[in-house]
């Protein structure tokens, strides 16, 4: 699989499914709440659906785990390699009026993720990368390229907006010293990370993969690393497709998160 292509094909399906989300949100929408007391709305219902048919013309026979599908009760059976889609991460902000939820389509094997998109439609921003390429962000029309920084001295941590804790508040004071820390919504924490304007962002609460398998594909392309609980490279296809909680960095190691989450 030429991997650059795919992502070049799936470039228009995200763009189509943000400006979707951003003609809903204008004239207006509720939402619901699923079982697990997340936020669903038409939105994420509508992008969906306009990225899970790009992803059965560009790369037939992949199987698709998409959110809003799961919640469903539908699941494909899974070989090594599966996309993982989050069509509006971040719904909670999004509910809210917030402006840093994203669509994303990731595809990973069970070792880590092969290509991400991330795209932020307030911003007009498409953050991508593959793992045998090179990590860029689509703005205004052009592909600039994505490289992590160097660390900074004190590092700069970019946290959820929504989940962070007191267990992160507790692992920062360990790990990151003196650190200034960056609030945002979504898996823009990643392409932050990505683009050098942040050294670190730990989790440690529940995700699911695919919050995370797009903007780990973009980091890991721009030179980063995301590490598991146990500080091994972050895995997919884990039961229920659940992360207890991770470390992302621009390529150095951090501590575990494992041991902080209790």
């Amino acid at each position: 699989m030429d991997r650059a292509a795919l992502i070049d094909a799936l470039i228009p399906a995200c763009l189509q499914a943000g400006a979707v989300i951003r003609a809903i949100r204008a004239r207006g929408c509720g939402h619901e709440l699923k079982s697990d007391s997340s936020p669903v709305t038409e939105a994420d219902h509508a992008a969906e659906a306009i990225l899970i048919a790009a992803l059965a013309e560009a790369a037939p026979g992949i199987p698709v785990v998409a959110e809003e599908e799961v919640a469903a009760g539908r699941c494909p059976d899974l070989g090594d390699l599966f996309f993982l889609v989050d069509p509006l991460d971040g719904t909670k902000e999004f509910v809210r009026g917030g402006d840093d939820y994203t669509v994303n389509v990731g595809l990973v094997t069970r070792e880590g993720p092969v290509l991400g998109l991330v795209y932020a439609p307030e911003q007009d921003r498409l953050y991508a990368g593959a793992a045998d390429g090179e990590a860029f962000v689509l703005a205004e029309g052009e592909r600039v390229p994505l490289r992590v920084a160097e660390p900074r001295r004190p590092l700069v941590v970019v946290a959820s907006k929504s989940h962070f804790n007191a267990a992160t508040e507790d692992y920062l004071a360990a790990a990151a010293p003196g650190a200034q820390r960056v609030s945002v919504g979504s898996s823009l924490k990643f392409c932050i990370v990505a683009a050098g304007e942040a050294d670190f962002y730990p989790r440690l609460s529940p995700t699911c993969e695919w919050d995370t398998a797009a903007g780990h594909a973009v980091l890991l392309a721009a030179g980063g690393r995301v590490d598991g609980p146990d500080g091994a490279p972050l895995a997919y296809g884990k039961p229920a497709f659940l992360n207890p909680g991770f470390a992302a960095t621009s390529g150095w190691s951090a501590p575990p998160v494992g041991p902080a989450l209790g």
